[in-house]
């Protein structure tokens, strides 16, 4: 296993539908977490007494007898313990347990695998073997990796767009931006099946962030994060759709705010708008016009060794 971590923060699942009458299915990794997690409560439940519908326990022993006499006093003793135990009808459920190596990768590094999760850099697998060889069984380690890597919230970290951390915590490498933009949708996915309004916009804003976050142009990152989910794909082009009609109107805005000869404030109360929100567009759009110019510089030929 040479980079357990960043093939799990790559995860490929059912394609997206951005406007389906119904939920979308659950991920195959998700629901393998899912099952993973609850199979210690499942083994606890499956020892605890069944009850009818109506209530009542299967068997005769221990009941109370239909003439009103009392079971005997020690069958009565291991069925009260046994209802103590047992949980109420309609009670919340324990909390189910969590993988053994997670705990202890918790205790040993709270900063990455405590209450806050931070992406690993590659090759933390062989990272932690090394550090604790007598502590970690490899295959153990391996799964809790799998289990943590596929979570919601460490999802959330790369979507975040984080840097990658070693075992010190300290950032060492830049996240891929197709790394970012698999863990953005993913989220959604997971989202949308219990939300109550629609997710797409706040998906195609930070899906508008993460590229600009990238550095790349517009057709490198494109390449880099195109899949084969036509549906995923379709929404990045409306994200880039979004983008592009924002930038038209950012630059007119920058064009306006030059040819006017006012102050930020004048010129925003002139137009009823926001300083604050119209020196956003100004700065966007002027961000944009110095990333053309560098582009079309770094395009051009150079005029030495000619």
């Amino acid at each position: 296993m040479t980079d357990s971590v960043s093939a799990q923060e790559q995860p490929h699942t059912a394609p997206v539908v951005p406007a389906a009458p119904q939920a979308a299915p659950v991920p195959t990794e998700a629901a393998a977490v899912a099952v993973a997690a609850s199979e210690p409560a499942a083994s606890a439940e499956a020892g605890a007494p069944q009850r009818r519908q109506d209530g009542s326990r299967r068997g005769g022993r221990g009941r109370r007898k239909p003439d009103g006499r009392q079971a005997p006093q020690g069958r009565a003793n291991a069925e009260g313990a046994a209802d103590a135990a047992a949980p109420a009808a309609g009670a919340p459920r324990a909390p189910q347990r969590v993988h053994p190596a997670l705990e202890q990768l918790a205790g040993l590094y709270p900063s990455l695998f405590g209450a806050v999760f931070r992406p690993l850099k590659r090759g933390i697998f062989q990272d932690l073997l090394a550090a604790h060889p007598e502590l970690f069984e490899r295959e153990a380690l391996k799964v809790a990796l799998g289990i943590h890597t596929r979570s919601t919230r460490y999802l959330q970290s790369v979507a975040a767009g984080d840097k990658r951390h070693d075992l010190q915590c300290q950032p060492v490498e830049d996240m891929a931006p197709e790394h970012v933009h698999h863990a953005l949708l993913e989220v959604y996915r997971r989202k949308k099946a219990r939300a109550t309004e629609d997710l797409l916009p706040k998906l195609r804003n930070r899906m508008m962030a993460a590229f600009e976050a990238s550095g790349f142009t517009r057709e490198a990152y494109t390449e880099r994060v195109l899949s084969r989910d036509d549906a995923a794909n379709a929404i990045l082009e409306e994200a880039f759709a979004e983008w592009s009609a924002r930038n038209a109107k950012d630059e007119a805005l920058l064009r306006a705010f030059e040819a006017s000869g006012q102050t930020l404030e004048a010129f925003a109360d002139m137009y009823g708008l926001v300083p604050r929100t119209v020196g956003q567009q100004l700065e966007r759009a002027r961000r944009l016009a110095a990333a053309r110019a560098q582009s079309t510089a770094a395009a051009a030929p150079s005029d030495q060794g000619g």
